[in-house]
């Protein structure tokens, strides 16, 4: 069949197939051109003046569903130059009021007084202008707006909330300054089945007092409140009607003492950090995968199912020697671990625990005397492991230098870690019982693929960093290994060494090698 009668008879088909489709878009077109004339002036959302151009003629639907998948700076921008999405600005469901979405970041000639006033001023204008149907989103930051003294948004935060709260609403993202702290966020706008439909709810710097008649927020799956005043009565009345709750986040919120988390099936994830009064946690979630902490040694914990979690970070002094004795038991199937001690004052011991699952370990810890070599016991109690990252924070607090005493270097018994493929020791030094850690890695890992020894530090003393440099060069020549090492970090500053500087380094590493690596790795 030729192609121009072929063409014409598909048209033709088309138009019998979909009869009420054609009928309709004829019946669309003369209406959108009636609702978009050329040449009509509008006020944009920053309340100028604009020419508003006309688009092509689509359904108020599909106009709608575009921009609502636009973010709210660009819906803003394009509601300057249609009327069609003018309209739809007007019900935009994503809500984000910042400095950069309200073009405020970029002006460094304006005071913060100035930008306090401005950001006021654009919320207000928008807020004024906005239907307050179908938000589904509402975020507002004003943490980085107003100084000690912006108290000038507080009259206003009330009526923004009560425009924005509206049946339907899915997220509230509210953070002020420490300034306005002393801010009520008015819970019972959630109450009446609105927040039935609120699935995430963010709150910064303000006082949360949530009462009975707040009810059930049945949605909502992540909890997360940074320097909130809330008493520990009114936490667990909150999250008794939250069975829906899959993560919850608690920073800095000074008040609670007894963290008590009823049963929620579906929680899985828990984030306790630095609450200053806090003494002890209580869970019944049964379900918790990851688990994030920081705080104090003392705080007690009563976990359900903890042979559950798979991921834990733990941030507090001696966390280390902790999570070598006593995690094993108590979480045997972990698969990433975190560990941060600032405080370490006890070696790590050896343990016949086991972490049969765990593939990931991060330690960075720091203590004027401890031990680095005794992190060996990770390597047996953790026989799967693949990743080991170290980050030493004491570098400037000492240790015995592997210069000062290279006699004597310490062995273990012959064992193969043939798992382990990757290892990044951050801040590498001379420190003596480092390199012995570290010689011991390279001569076990029977599989290693890549060995960063990270020895660029901000403001070091040049010695030291040469010494740290030599320790490197040291572990290089022991482990003939120059095809796995992906990185040997050093002084960025060309003048650090001399030719000859060089050569007595290299001379320093051999002699080291000669007291501590066996022939066979000349």
């Amino acid at each position: 069949m030729p192609m121009p009668i072929m063409n014409h008879s598909m048209s033709r088909q088309r138009q019998e197939l979909h009869p009420q489709t054609q009928a309709s878009n004829r019946s669309i077109a003369p209406q959108a051109e009636r609702n978009i004339s050329r040449g009509q002036q509008h006020e944009n959302f920053l309340g100028h003046q604009i020419k508003i151009c006309a688009g092509p003629s689509l359904p108020e639907e599909i106009w709608s569903h575009i921009h609502s998948l636009m973010p709210m700076q660009d819906a803003a921008r394009v509601a300057c130059v249609s009327k069609a999405f003018l309209h739809s600005w007007r019900c935009h469901p994503d809500l984000s009021f910042t400095e950069e979405t309200l073009g405020l970041n970029k002006n460094a000639c304006v005071t913060k007084d100035e930008t306090a006033k401005i950001f006021t001023s654009r919320v207000d204008h928008i807020l004024r202008k906005h239907s307050g149907i179908g938000i589904k989103t509402f975020k507002l930051n004003v943490a980085s707006v107003y100084n000690l003294k912006g108290h000038c948004h507080l009259d206003r935060l009330d009526w923004w909330l009560q425009i924005a709260i509206k049946p339907g609403i899915e997220e509230i993202s509210l953070s002020l300054s420490l300034a306005n702290a002393k801010f009520n966020f008015p819970h019972s706008l959630l109450s009446d089945g609105i927040g039935d439909s609120l699935r995430s709810l963010h709150l910064t710097s303000c006082n949360f007092h949530p009462t009975v008649g707040l009810g059930c927020l049945r949605s909502l799956a992540s909890l997360h409140l940074s320097m909130v005043c809330i008493t520990e009565g009114e936490l667990e009345r909150l999250l008794t009607n939250s069975f829906a709750l899959e993560r919850l986040e608690l920073k800095y919120c000074s008040e609670i003492i007894c963290l008590k988390i009823p049963c929620l099936p579906r929680l899985s994830y828990l984030e306790v950090l630095i609450c200053r009064r806090l003494q002890l946690i209580e869970s019944k979630a049964s379900n918790l995968s990851s688990f994030r902490f920081a705080g104090e040694p003392h705080v007690q914990f009563s976990l359900a199912e903890t042979s559950r979690i798979k991921k834990l970070d733990w941030l507090c002094s001696g966390a280390t020697f902790y999570a070598c004795t006593e995690l094993p038991i108590s979480m045997p199937n972990l698969e990433t671990l975190t560990i941060h001690s600032r405080t370490e004052t006890v070696n790590t011991p050896m343990v016949s625990s086991k972490f049969l699952h765990l593939k990931l370990l991060n330690i960075a810890l720091g203590g004027q005397t401890y031990d680095y070599f005794s992190l060996v016991s990770f390597f047996f109690v953790a026989p799967s492991l693949e990743t080991f990252i170290l980050n030493v924070q004491s570098i400037r607090m000492g240790g015995v230098s592997v210069f000062a005493d290279p006699s004597n270097l310490r062995r273990m018994a012959e064992q193969r870690h043939d798992r382990l493929k990757r290892v990044d020791i951050i801040n590498f030094s001379s420190i003596k019982s480092l390199v012995e850690l570290t010689c011991y890695i390279v001569e076990s890992a029977t599989s290693l693929e890549r060995l960063t020894l990270d020895t660029t530090h901000a403001q070091i003393p040049q010695e030291i960093l040469k010494q740290q440099n030599v320790a490197s060069l040291a572990i290089i020549q022991a482990s003939d290994l120059r095809n796995t090492i992906s990185n040997i970090h050093g002084s960025t500053d060309e003048d650090a060494y001399t030719i000859a500087e060089v050569d007595e380094l290299r001379t320093q590493a051999i002699n080291i090698i000669d007291f501590y690596c066996p022939l066979e790795y000349m």
